[in-house]
């Protein structure tokens, strides 16, 4: 299907009724072990437990929907990447997810973190996060924003723009600080991936780039500033990337970049971070690669790149964000209306309405993201529907699961489970129609603990000042 128009992927002017990759599984009840979080499993009963509970325990103590987030699961991974990348940084991208709680078991789990808003910095102090393991993104910083950062002692800010830097020095002047600083640099590398999430190309809002010496600008007014203590480079290339190939084209020309610099000024920069993007599987058709492929493969990059230009091999950083959060987290959804509609050719879909939608999952309508789903509260033995999980919104694109094979005779009151739910959605999550964002509720050892509890309408309306 041919997803982008500027009304919704309601009006692509290409569709077909699935996609060439979706099959009827031979099993419905069977849960896809790359999908889901590790301890998801089915129960004598047929329901879906995770942490040892099950998910109609889940929604009857907690309400719908609900984001379920597996803390052994993401401790889980946070785990392997620590230990595939040894020897190097890794900072959790925060921007996937981030509570209080989140930022503590990325303190407790050894990992550094990265923050893209004063937001999110503030959040991940109060959950304990060491502000010397905290990086500092965003291409807009304000001046509230980097303040805060400054005083904060945020062990390092990626900075994104000549405006941000002469920003940085006069608030260093003024309270007495230095700042660590790394030039984030677009290397021209397009991912394999939406235009919306690529970013490392040269007609974007990030970074400075390479190709056009604004790099070597940005990086030669750091280095001879009194006020700012100058790391290295920072490079991200993108989102959802399966395969190290984008990296070795960013690594050979930010080490290059490098270089150059050492040329100029003599000073061998310490710090190079490649950044991170690297993809999950959302649905069958994903093959995302495991850490320890992915470090074995930077690491082969990052050295090799280092011996041509005969540099020694800098501190190297990434920063996973979606790779660990994504996969720990299901949402759960009650099913309210079904409705067959048909299509061209005598085919037919089902249309399954959700009590959630866009507003809690925006990713499908922002840029074509494909998500997997079944039926949660119970097993069946009907013969699949091509199906599309759909939300309650006043929008034509407000879909959740575009193409999905459930069973026959799901009807009103049944629970729907989509994976890979922990990256980018209660994060990017709105009040749409003035929908109240679900809770994040963490599960483990057969306990259920709220992290994010569920807005009110009380929330709401306290918002809403009158005239």
């Amino acid at each position: 299907m041919t997803h982008m128009h500027v009304a919704g992927a309601i009006h692509a002017d290409v569709a077909a009724p699935s996609p060439q990759w979706l099959t009827e599984p031979d099993d419905l009840n069977a849960l896809d072990p790359a999908l889901w979080s590790r301890t998801v499993a089915r129960t004598g009963e047929g329901s879906l437990e995770v942490g040892g509970v099950d998910v109609r325990t889940a929604v009857e103590r907690e309400g719908s929907p609900v984001y379920l987030f597996d803390e052994d699961d993401f401790r889980a991974r946070a785990r392997e990447f620590a230990r595939a990348f040894t020897g190097w940084d890794v900072y959790y991208a925060g921007k996937a997810m981030l509570t209080r709680t989140v930022a503590r078991i990325i303190s407790e789990e050894g990992l550094d973190l990265d923050v893209c808003s004063g937001g999110e910095l503030t959040v991940a102090l109060a959950g304990g996060m060491d502000p010397a393991r905290i990086g500092m993104h965003g291409n807009n910083k304000t001046p509230e924003e980097l303040e805060l950062a400054l005083c904060s002692g945020v062990g390092r800010i990626i900075v994104d723009s000549l405006d941000e830097i002469g920003r940085i020095e006069e608030l260093c002047r003024e309270g007495g600080w230095r700042a660590k600083v790394m030039v984030r640099v677009t290397p021209g590398v397009e991912a394999h991936t939406h235009e919306y999430i690529a970013t490392a190309h040269e007609d974007q809002k990030f970074g400075f780039s390479i190709a056009n010496g604004q790099a070597m600008v940005a990086m030669v007014r750091c280095h001879y500033s009194p006020c700012i203590e100058l790391l290295g480079v920072h490079s991200h290339i993108g989102s959802q990337i399966f395969d190290t190939g984008g990296f070795e084209i960013a690594a050979r020309r930010t080490i290059k970049l490098m270089g150059q610099f050492a040329d100029a000024t003599g000073v061998h920069l310490p710090q190079l971070d490649l950044g991170g993007g690297f993809g999950i599987a959302y649905t069958s058709a994903d093959s995302p690669a495991t850490p320890e492929h992915l470090a074995a493969g930077l690491r082969e990059i990052v050295e090799h790149e280092a011996n041509v230009y005969s540099m020694a091999v800098p501190r190297m950083s990434v920063e996973p964000g979606r790779a660990i959060a994504g996969p720990s987290t299901m949402a759960v959804y009650t099913v309210g209306t079904v409705k067959v509609v048909d299509l061209d050719g005598g085919a037919q879909r089902v249309y399954v309405s959700v009590d959630g939608g866009m507003s809690d999952n925006i990713r499908p309508a922002l840029y074509a993201a494909e998500y997997s789903g079944v039926l949660a509260n119970r097993a069946s033995d009907e013969s699949g529907v091509l199906c599309r999980v759909v939300g309650k919104h006043c929008e034509g694109g407000d879909i959740l699961v575009r193409d999905v094979f459930l069973p026959g005779d799901i009807v009103p009151g049944d629970l729907i489970a989509v994976p890979g739910m922990g990256a980018y959605s209660r994060e990017m999550a709105s009040n749409y129609n003035h929908a109240l964002r679900p809770p994040v509720v963490r599960v483990s050892r057969g306990a259920l603990h709220p992290m994010i509890r569920r807005e009110t309408m009380d929330d709401l309306m306290s918002l809403d000042v009158g005239d």
